[in-house]
């Protein structure tokens, strides 16, 4: 797909992910991406650190919304809080991007509760965490471990249309960097509104690509648009 494409789902079946199902081994290898499909449906029990009180959340919850799924490891570890409080301290940035945020991992509600109840790094959390104990959820989206009954690091930035437009997945030891996730959602909000798409390292205020206008004449002449220093500044 060419950069100067618009962002469409590809077709593909959607993953009831509310209730756990035989899976085949084929279903349960982790997927390489699901950029350019539509996410898969879910429903499963959350803690709401905001309110302090249990509930329910699902796809349906997100719809015609831009919003984030943070998949993490487990409850009472070490990398995982601080990728929490991290997002957690964008929360009002998110928040005015029109973004929503949902932690995962395959502790329960009630781990969650006592996860966020003790950890100092978590006091004044406003984020929800789904809990997502048989595996359904984070199987769904391609990153469980199967052998540790825990899930990777994946975050999945999904648009109003349900689409997947980027996603991170890293292994368990390296936490990801929430300034950057935040770039990387103006970004796509930018690409989203305008039809222009955005340079490497784009920030708001930064060239634009107008490709949904000079497409011709930028084609093999990037360079006569942007420089290098104005990519890396």
């Amino acid at each position: 797909m060419a950069c100067d494409s618009p962002v469409e789902a590809r077709e593909e079946g959607v993953v009831e992910a509310s209730e756990e199902k035989n899976i085949t081994n084929k279903e349960k290898e982790m997927s390489s991406s699901l950029v350019l499909k539509k996410a898969p449906d879910f429903k499963m029990d959350a803690y709401d650190a905001k309110t302090g009180h249990y509930t329910v959340v699902q796809s349906e919850d997100y719809k015609g919304k831009w919003h984030v799924i943070c998949f993490y490891p487990a409850d009472f570890t070490f990398v995982c809080p601080t990728e929490i409080a991290a997002m957690n301290a964008k929360y009002d940035e998110f928040q005015e991007l029109g973004v929503e945020i949902l932690a995962v991992s395959t502790d329960t509600k009630f781990s969650h509760k006592r996860f966020v109840e003790t950890e100092p790094l978590l006091e004044g959390l406003k984020l929800t965490i789904g809990a997502d104990p048989t595996g359904t959820v984070s199987r769904a989206f391609g990153v469980m471990i199967e052998e540790e009954g825990i899930a990777l690091r994946g975050r999945f930035l999904i648009n109003p249309d349900g689409v997947v437009v980027a996603q991170e997945v890293q292994a368990p030891s390296v936490g990801r960097n929430v300034n950057e996730f935040l770039r990387q959602v103006k970004a796509w909000q930018h690409a989203t509104k305008t039809g222009e798409v955005c340079p490497a390292g784009w920030r708001p205020g930064k060239k634009t690509l107008p490709v949904n206008t000079d497409v011709e004449k930028m084609t093999g002449r990037v360079g006569d648009y942007i420089t290098i220093e104005e990519i890396l500044n």
